[in-house]
């Protein structure tokens, strides 16, 4: 996935936002201020740290072992750091991104879950 694609990814979903709070390289996306995924669009290989419930996280890094590792400067049981360079397929880089996304909106309130809902 190239970077252009994979920030595209991360926008398209409701209410997500890019942030910069650590430095100017590194994009932050946030659904209602919650984060759930991280990278530097610029870096070589192309990395994300995406959020990940812990019992799949493990099984993740098991099936691809050299493109899925505990999350560079993250809590590791939550967090997988995934190489987006192509050796992943899209498909399973867009569903991560998608479970993250997912499993970010369910741990918020039940009020602000519902305004997601709302066109």
């Amino acid at each position: 996935m190239k970077p252009q694609e994979l920030r595209a990814l991360c926008l398209s979903f409701n209410a997500v936002v890019e942030d910069f709070p650590f430095n100017p390289e590194t994009s932050v996306f946030k659904v209602l201020g919650k984060m759930f995924a991280l990278t530097n669009l610029g870096a070589r290989p192309l990395t994300v740290n995406l959020k990940c419930d812990p019992e799949d996280a493990v099984r993740l890094r098991t099936e691809h072992e050299e493109l899925i590792v505990p999350g560079w400067h993250m809590n590791k049981r939550h967090w997988n750091t995934v190489t987006a360079d192509g050796a992943l397929p899209d498909a399973v880089l867009r569903e991560l991104v998608e479970d993250s996304y997912d499993l970010v909106v369910a741990g918020l309130p039940r009020a602000e879950r519902l305004r997601l809902d709302r066109p």
